[in-house]
Parts: C-alpha cells; sequence; structure tokens
C-alpha cells in the first residue's frame, strides 16, 4: 500500500480539505438561498444532533485504529491488523443497530420539548439512515490513516461534498412548498446521500488494494479479541470522552439558546432566524481556513504514535512546532480577512450584512480554534486522550453557563451565545497547551510569534485602506472584495517571507512545485 511522508500526507489533506470546505460553502450557500435564515436555524438544530450520533457510533475508534494499525505496521504484525479491523466493525456495527432505534424513539420528544419547535422534527428523521453508514466508514479511514496512506481519505472527503453539492439543491427545492422544515429534512438527505456516496468509494478501494480478506477466516479475527478489544477501547474512550463533550455541548447548545432566548424575550421564529445566522454563517466562515491544522491533525496521530512507540522525542518536537507555526500562519491572516471583510463576505454569500456583528466580535478569537486541533491530536498520540477530555469539559461547562447567563439578558440576546464561544475557544487551548507542555515540553520561538504579529497589525492597515479604497458602493462589493482581498492575502505572504517566517526552502518542499525549485 502507498505509503505518504508526514508532508506528503498532510498536504494531500491540506488540498482536499481546501476542496471540501469550498465545496461545503458553496452547498451552505446553496442552502441558504432556498430556505432562508429560518430554514437554517431548523437545518443547525438538527446538526448537533447529527454530530452526537456520529461521536457516539465512532466511539473514537478512527483514532484508535490509526494509533494501532500504525503500531502494527512498524512491527510487521499483519494479523493483528486484522484483529483490529474485525473488531472495531463488531463494536460499531452493534452501536449503529442500538443508536438507529433509540434515535427513531427520541426525535419526537427531542423537537417538541427541549428544541422548543416542533418543526426540527423532520430534519432530525432524515439523519437516521446515517448512523450505519458512519460505522462502517469511521473503521476504513481510520485503517487508511494508520497506514498512513491520505489519498483515499482526502477523495472520500471531495465526494461526500460533490454528491451533496448535486442534490442539496434538489432536495431542498423540491420539499420546500410543503414547508421550510421539509426543505430542511431534504438539505439532511442529501448529506446522508453524500456520505454512501464516500463510504462505497472507500469500500472500494480497501477492496482494490487487496491488503486483507476481512471476509476470510472472519471469526479467526477474533483471536485474542479481548486483548485487541481492550487495546481499543484505552485509547477510544478517553478520545470518545474528548470528541462526546464537544458533541454533547453542541447538542445542549441549540437548546440552552432557545431557552434562554425565550427567557430574554425572543420569539420563537426569531431565535430560530438569530441561531441560524450565527451558527449556520459566522460560525463556518471560522472554521474554513481550520482546514489547514485540522489536515494536519490527521496526520499527526500515527507520526507522533509511531515516534512515541520508539522513543524518539526530537521528531515529536518537530512535528509540534511545525503544526504550532502553520497554525500561528494561518491564524494571523484569518483574523485580518474575517474581521476587516465581515460585511462583504455575508452579504456577498448568504445575503446577511447584520450577522457580520457576530463575526466580528468571534473573529479575533479563532486563532485559538487553529491551534486547538493539532494541539488535542498530539495529546491523543501520546496517550493523554483523558487530558483532552477535562479540557473539552472544562470548556464545555464555561461555554454552556456563559450561554444561559448572556443570552437570557435581553441587552444581549444571541450576542450572548458569541461571547460564549470566544471564551470556550480560548480556555480549551490553553489547557491544552499546558497538558502538552507539561508532556513532552513546549518551545515558544519568540521570533516566529512576535514576527506573526507585526506582519499581521501590518496586513490589518492595508486591509482597512484596499476596503476603503475598493468598496465603497454595493455594486462595486464584488470586484473590490476580491481586489482587496488579493492585495491582502499578498501583502501578508510578502512580510512572512521578508521576516523569514516562511522560508523558500519549505516552499519549494510543497509537492507539485518541486520540480519547478530543482
Amino acid at each position: 500500500m502507498t505509503r505518504q511522508t508526514f508532508f506528503a500526507g498532510a498536504f494531500i489533506l491540506i488540498i482536499a480539505g481546501l476542496i471540501t470546505r469550498i465545496l461545503g460553502f458553496i452547498n451552505k450557500i446553496v442552502m441558504a438561498r432556498v430556505m432562508g435564515s429560518e430554514g437554517m436555524g431548523l437545518y443547525m438544530m438538527a446538526v448537533p444532533s447529527l454530530l452526537l450520533i456520529i461521536t457516539l457510533t465512532q466511539l473514537g475508534l478512527p483514532v484508535a485504529i490509526s494509533k494501532l494499525i500504525a503500531e502494527a505496521e512498524a512491527r510487521g504484525e499483519h494479523e493483528r491488523k486484522k484483529r483490529i479491523l474485525v473488531i472495531s466493525l463488531i463494536v460499531t456495527g452493534s452501536l449503529s443497530a442500538v443508536l438507529t432505534t433509540a434515535m427513531l424513539a427520541a426525535a419526537p420528544l427531542l423537537a417538541s420539548i427541549l428544541l422548543t419547535d416542533t418543526r426540527a422534527l423532520y430534519p432530525l428523521l432524515a439523519i437516521i439512515p446515517i448512523v450505519p453508514i458512519v460505522a462502517l466508514s469511521a473503521v476504513l479511514r481510520g485503517y487508511f490513516q494508520g497506514m498512513q496512506n491520505m489519498r483515499p481519505i482526502a477523495y472520500s472527503q471531495v465526494i461526500e461534498q460533490v454528491v451533496r453539492i448535486a442534490l442539496v439543491a434538489f432536495c431542498t427545492s423540491i420539499f420546500l412548498p410543503f414547508g421550510v422544515e421539509y426543505a430542511a429534512a431534504g438539505a439532511m438527505i442529501s448529506v446522508v446521500a453524500g456520505e454512501l456516496a464516500s463510504l462505497l468509494y472507500v469500500i472500494y478501494v480497501f477492496k482494490n488494494k487487496k491488503t486483507m480478506r476481512i471476509r476470510e477466516n472472519f471469526f479467526s479475527g477474533l483471536k485474542s479479541g479481548k486483548r485487541t478489544l481492550q487495546d481499543l477501547m484505552t485509547i477510544a474512550l478517553p478520545t470518545t470522552g474528548s470528541r462526546l463533550v464537544g458533541s454533547v455541548s453542541q447538542f445542549l447548545e441549540p437548546i440552552i439558546v432557545a431557552q434562554s432566548l425565550a427567557i430574554a424575550g425572543v420569539a420563537t421564529v426569531t431565535a430560530t432566524s438569530q441561531y441560524g445566522e450565527l451558527v449556520g454563517f459566522v460560525v463556518p466562515l471560522l472554521f474554513l481556513p481550520s482546514f489547514i491544522t485540522q489536515s494536519l491533525s490527521v496526520s499527526l496521530v500515527p507520526a507522533i504514535s509511531e515516534a512515541h512507540s520508539k522513543g524518539d522525542y526530537a521528531t515529536i518536537q518537530k512535528r509540534l512546532q511545525q503544526t504550532t507555526k502553520v497554525a500561528l500562519l494561518s491564524g494571523g491572516i484569518s483574523v485580518v480577512i474575517l474581521y476587516v471583510f465581515a460585511v462583504p463576505i455575508l452579504s456577498l454569500m448568504y445575503d446577511a450584512p447584520q450577522a457580520a456583528v457576530y463575526l466580528k466580535v468571534i473573529a479575533p478569537f479563532c486563532i485559538f480554534l487553529y491551534f486547538q486541533m493539532p494541539l488535542q491530536s498530539v495529546l491523543q498520540a501520546l496517550n493523554l486522550a483523558k487530558a483532552a477530555m477535562y479540557n473539552s469539559l472544562i470548556g464545555a461547562g464555561v461555554k454552556m453557563t456563559a450561554i444561559a447567563f448572556l443570552a437570557s439578558r435581553p441587552e444581549l440576546g444571541i450576542m450572548g451565545a458569541a461571547l460564549a464561544i470566544c471564551a470556550s475557544l480560548m480556555i480549551v487551548t490553553l489547557l491544552h497547551f499546558i497538558s502538552v507542555s507539561r508532556a513532552v515540553g513546549f518551545t515558544l520561538k519568540v521570533k516566529d510569534w512576535t514576527g506573526t504579529l507585526l506582519v499581521t497589525i501590518l496586513t490589518a492597515g492595508v486591509a482597512i485602506h484596499s476596503f476603503r479604497s475598493f468598496i465603497s458602493s454595493e455594486d462595486e462589493m464584488l470586484v473590490g472584495t476580491i481586489i482587496s482581498l488579493t492585495i491582502t492575502v499578498i501583502f501578508y505572504m510578502m512580510g512572512l517571507i521578508l521576516f523569514r517566517l516562511l522560508p523558500i526552502k519549505n516552499i519549494s518542499r510543497i509537492p507539485f512545485l518541486q520540480s519547478f525549485f530543482r
């Protein structure tokens, strides 16, 4: 099986992440234009349930499989790899059957009582078929990740988004005459179809590689199954705990927001629209640049697990410094763009300039998000998933408490939820930094941080000047925004090269530029 280096594997995932994020935004733009903020609110109310189901179904197994497969491959233990896959399939298959039944029973109660909007029932029911699909997909993706072959994962992500975009306009438009709740359910159907197409591709690649036959002597793979299950659960359960904290937090978020806004005197329809603007429009924009660090995070787990099993702490430090520097550099330009161009971005994409106030508040804190993902992967690879779980639990507690306290105040309303998101991002990331520092140490390179801060401030000045020069009216908004963004990004890149924060030798390592630099 083709195996990539850490840098090559990460680069493949970064490109795939960029493509899928762009396609994902096209998908959301289509939904927003068809359903409006109210329909997006109903859709986003169901999404946390989807994420919670996925977390429970996967049970943290992708990370555990990736780690154990990487270790088994390093030692040449072929039979152990098969046992890992067999036990994982049994666990996820059993869980998917239980959770499908539970979701069918709980959906009416969740929609009518907790979410305070009975229309949320339809998108909740529409996501149920995704459970068994995610169960099998999690196992196979974990296997490829452990083998450090990121191409199938990357291609499957792109296929998922392409299928989703191909169907979302049709599914939402055909159901919209029956009501926005049916349109939201149609959007969920397109999500399920995308996941199914992605799974079929991963199965095809797995069978085509013929690295092992799962069905052949399937039950022989259960030998030493108890030990393998223990190994998986030792990693998976703390990892699940960390993700479960985040998923439960997201699951409770629309409930607490809805209840808090009701206390503040906000009508149900208005609350649904405001929540759709915050979580459906603003939060995805914050996550857009995170495809870079998220891709590095996927490659980090097997790379650091392998280095940790060999006691190679120099490699661990090297990977840690590489990922945090990438997070710092990508975070600097992201803060500038999201803050300065909040109004034109939201106007052009969603025709929702009123949501720009939320984006401006959260944008300066989004850099914490870009550090959070790779730091959590490092903790998981170092068998410190428990620490990541406790950190996430603290952050979730702060977030829920802050939402309940702030969003229930009439003078803040939904802005209270935005402030709570900022507090949670900052606290969890700082706790992850402390945990990683205690485990393997962390050297703060003052030159990188001060240099990036200076370049970011200078770029912000250029961005503001460009904004005022080229975006003077709505008629000039599209062209002016493109010109201003281009100037801003070019200036930032030149600043990084000038201050030697982005050396030419690093640029020359990008796969499709290697031949040019030779």
